[in-house]
C-alpha cells in the first residue's frame, strides 16, 4: 500500500478490525519510511448482475425493485420484506452469474414466499403471473389447497 505522505510501498498494519457490518475491514497502518500512519479499508468486489427482462433487454439488478414488489405483496402481513430482499439478493450474488432472467428472480421470490405465507404468495403470483380472470385466479389457489394437503397427509403417516 503506497504511503500517501511519501509514497513509499512499504507499511506495516498496526491494528485490523472489521468494518460495515463485517463486510470490509479496516486496517490501520503505519509508514516504514516516513512513519506517517493512515487507514486502508478491504472489502469484497462485487460483480454487477445484470437483469434480463422478457423483451431481452439488460438492466442492472436493483434490489430496490425486489423489495417494492415483495413489500406489495406482503403488506399487513406477518412477513419481513426487508429480510427475504436480503435472501433473494444473496441467492443472486452467490449463484456467481452476471445474467439473470427476471422470471428466475419472480420464481425465487414466488418459493420463498411460498413457504412463509401463502397469502403473500397468492398476492405476488397474482401479478407475477398476470392473472387474467378468476378462473386462473382459482387454478392457483387450488394447487395450493392441493399442495398443502399433500403436505398434511405426508406429515400424519410419518408421525403414525
Amino acid at each position: 500500500m503506497k504511503c500517501p505522505g511519501c509514497g513509499s510501498l512499504k507499511s506495516n498494519v498496526v491494528d485490523s478490525r472489521s468494518a460495515q457490518e463485517g463486510s470490509a475491514i479496516r486496517r490501520r497502518r503505519e509508514c516504514v519510511s516516513c512513519k506517517k500512519r493512515f487507514t486502508t479499508f478491504e472489502m469484497i468486489e462485487s460483480v454487477p448482475v445484470f437483469v434480463i427482462k422478457k423483451d431481452g433487454s439488460r438492466e442492472l439488478f436493483d434490489r430496490a425493485k425486489v423489495l417494492s414488489g415483495i413489500m406489495k405483496a406482503t403488506e399487513k402481513r406477518p412477513v419481513n420484506a426487508e429480510e427475504l430482499t436480503n435472501q433473494i439478493e444473496a441467492e443472486i450474488q452467490n449463484s456467481l452469474r452476471q445474467d439473470v432472467p427476471t422470471r428466475e428472480i419472480g420464481e425465487m421470490i414466488m418459493r420463498a414466499l411460498k413457504e412463509r405465507d401463502d397469502v403473500a404468495y397468492v398476492r405476488f403470483a397474482s401479478v407475477y403471473r398476470e392473472f387474467k380472470d378468476i378462473d386462473t385466479f382459482l387454478h392457483e389457489l387450488n394447487e395450493l389447497r392441493a399442495a398443502d394437503s399433500a403436505e398434511n397427509t405426508a406429515g400424519k403417516s410419518s408421525r403414525e
